[in-house]
């Protein structure tokens, strides 16, 4: 499969969020689950100072939303809603930026400025988002090679978006304002193997730093991909480290797709198609499919457009060629379900009449011709069907620039353009933060360990093996290590636990990030004081990952320790109970008994307890 790969080009933009408080007020850096009143605003796009607008900004402004901002105790304030100007830049966060632009080699800018990025998809309050280049030309040893760090940029997170209707989206503006470091790469990862190794490696240097967030959504990826013949695609917001390779496979294989359907069209000599939109309502007045007469009770219209030389690469050869799924999904930015193409009809409740009768009306008598309609408010309708031709004739050229949104099963979806230069410019209400050489040279003398450092410290000072130990720095679980190995001994314990647990309930869809280092500490705490066994971690970390308390884990699943006059009674039952088993095996009962033995005492007991209890017993038995 390498060979399939070959000429692709890929880099990866990490966005971490910092510990500390907001970037430009003292608002908490925390969601929170409500949130409260609302603010309503529409936004539009400007232009730069080179007196243009963004084609992404222009995008997401027609789209025609309103947004409603919630505000939320202690994490909003005026300068959330953009009623009051930044205050000063978070200290903590720009040290933190400096620390690792240094722990990567990079050259840190003299005087960080504030530029303001055009945004009005609503995630920003004000319009634009506010962004500093910190340091250029850095990079990080990944691969066996040097993989290129072209920028490390400081900038404000987002509002969350909580709900959507038709023409409004609800935000949350909790998020809004938690300090981002941003870590482009250069495009040097060539297979989607590598692009997760390297992401992990700079996601671990980030961590190493001590001073960001943990937990899902606090780090996010964006990946920049392109093939031979294809385009830059930029897929936003992929919150899963294991999902990379899916993503990138699945980009190679659709730009592979869309550089098949040009040449094709190219061999037909297609030429872009006329917006020619036509009434033909007339023609799917009495059709029963859900989509068609639904629009139509609403007083809605089925519009059509002809789109000669296109038949058969919209959804044919054995569904290989997809090029009516790009359009459909430009279409449905105009807030319509979707739209319907020839390749696929008749289906969907529309009949083979209703296809014959369009392309009657439609004139259509060419061997490659080819309709798209769309059933909905006439405005919406002859909205989408324009941005379903538009993306149609793009076909002809190949694949086009786009930003992409990432979907749970590693696929994705058309979002907006790709922005361009024209969204930038010049932040006036936060002043320069001058970087001197002094402050560069305490940095640099302090640096935090890097990774392979610490797990060569781990494996000499706790003599565990050094999966382990890479295991325990990759997961940033290498403080908590240390504390529970020095103050309860258990550095065995810890790093089969960090190491071979953490992946068995990762392998089962348990996130365990939710479970911070106290956390982790009055866990082994409680092993450590007798309260549990060690046959109980892997339960109590599957309650603690949902949310539930340690002390409410251990009442839930039952594995409160009992003394060893309980499990002795326990065990003498269950060896009674099996009396005529255990006299025709003797002691070689001892094994098969351990089953139903640790199923009535899993957590309660330790297991060489529970061995040495039931040796004794059936001994007794025996005579």
């Amino acid at each position: 499969m390498a060979d399939s790969y070959e000429g692709m080009m890929c880099g990866i933009e990490i966005h971490q969020q910092l510990d500390t408080k907001k970037l430009f007020c003292d608002c908490e850096s925390r969601l929170e689950e409500e949130g409260y009143g609302g603010i309503y605003r529409r936004l539009r796009p400007t232009t730069s100072e080179m007196g243009e607008i963004d084609r992404a900004a222009l995008a997401q402004f027609r789209r025609g939303y309103g947004f409603l901002y919630q505000s939320c105790p202690c994490t909003t304030c005026l300068v959330e809603l953009d009623e009051e100007p930044p205050h000063a830049v978070n200290a903590d966060a720009m040290e933190t930026s400096l620390i690792f632009s240094e722990l990567i080699g990079a050259s840190v800018i003299d005087e960080v400025q504030f530029m303001r990025k055009i945004v009005v998809d609503g995630s920003n309050t004000s319009g634009f988002q506010r962004t500093s280049l910190v340091a250029v030309d850095g990079s990080v040893d990944a691969l066996g090679r040097r993989i290129g760090i072209l920028s490390v940029c400081l900038e404000e997170d987002a509002c969350r978006r909580i709900e959507a209707t038709d023409t409004d989206v609800v935000w949350r503006t909790d998020r809004l304002g938690i300090p981002l470091i941003e870590v482009a790469t250069a495009p040097d990862m060539r297979t989607p193997e590598e692009v997760m190794e390297v992401a992990l490696r700079i996601g671990t240097l980030l961590r190493a730093t001590k001073r960001v967030k943990r937990g899902l959504g606090t780090i996010r990826e964006d990946l920049n991909i392109s093939i031979p013949e294809g385009a830059r695609i930029e897929i936003k917001g992929v919150q899963e480290l294991r999902m990379l390779p899916d993503f990138v496979r699945n980009e190679v294989k659709r730009q592979k797709m869309l550089v098949r359907v040009r040449d094709i069209l190219k061999e037909r000599g297609t030429k872009d198609a006329a917006f020619e939109p036509v009434d033909v309502t007339s023609v799917f007045k009495d059709c029963p499919a859900k989509v068609i007469s639904g629009a139509l009770k609403s007083k809605g219209v089925v519009m059509a457009v002809r789109l000669p030389g296109f038949a058969g690469v919209m959804n044919g050869d054995n569904g290989t060629l997809r090029l009516g799924s790009e359009m459909a999904q430009y279409a449905r930015t105009a807030g319509v379900k979707g739209i319907f193409h020839s390749d696929e009809l008749p289906n969907y409740g529309i009949e083979q009449d209703y296809v014959d009768a369009l392309r009657k009306e439609l004139g259509m008598t060419g061997e490659f011709d080819a309709f798209v309609i769309c059933a909905a408010p006439e405005k919406r309708a002859v909205r989408a069907l324009e941005l379903a031709v538009g993306r149609a004739n793009q076909g002809i050229v190949g694949v086009p620039e786009e930003t992409r949104d990432p979907l749970p099963d590693g696929t994705t979806k058309y979002s907006r353009p790709l922005p361009g230069a024209a969204r930038m410019y010049p932040e006036t209400d936060v002043p320069p933060t001058t970087i001197t050489p002094e402050r560069l040279k305490r940095i640099s003398e302090n640096l935090p360990e890097l990774p392979e450092v610490t797990e060569n410290r781990l494996c000499q000072t706790y003599g565990i093996n050094p999966q382990q130990a890479h295991q325990i720095v990759a997961r940033s679980l290498d403080d908590v290590f240390c504390r529970i190995s020095d103050e309860f001994g258990m550095a065995a314990v810890a790093a089969t636990t960090f190491e071979n647990t953490y992946r068995e309930l990762e392998h089962d869809g348990v996130d365990l990030e939710g479970i911070d280092m106290e956390m982790l500490y009055a866990l082994f705490s409680g092993l450590k004081d007798g309260k549990y066994a060690k046959e109980a971690l892997p339960g109590l970390l599957k309650e603690m990952a949902s949310g539930t308390s340690l002390d409410a884990a251990v009442e839930k699943l039952g594995v409160a320790a009992v003394d060893a006059g309980e499990a002795e009674a326990i065990i003498a039952a269950i060896v009674k109970e099996r009396e005529d088993f255990v006299r025709s095996k003797g002691m070689g009962a001892v094994g098969p008994l351990m089953g139903p033995v640790m199923g009535a005492l899993r957590g309660k007991i330790d297991g060489k307890q529970a061995s040495d209890l039931l040796t004794k017993a059936i001994k007794q038995l025996l005579g």
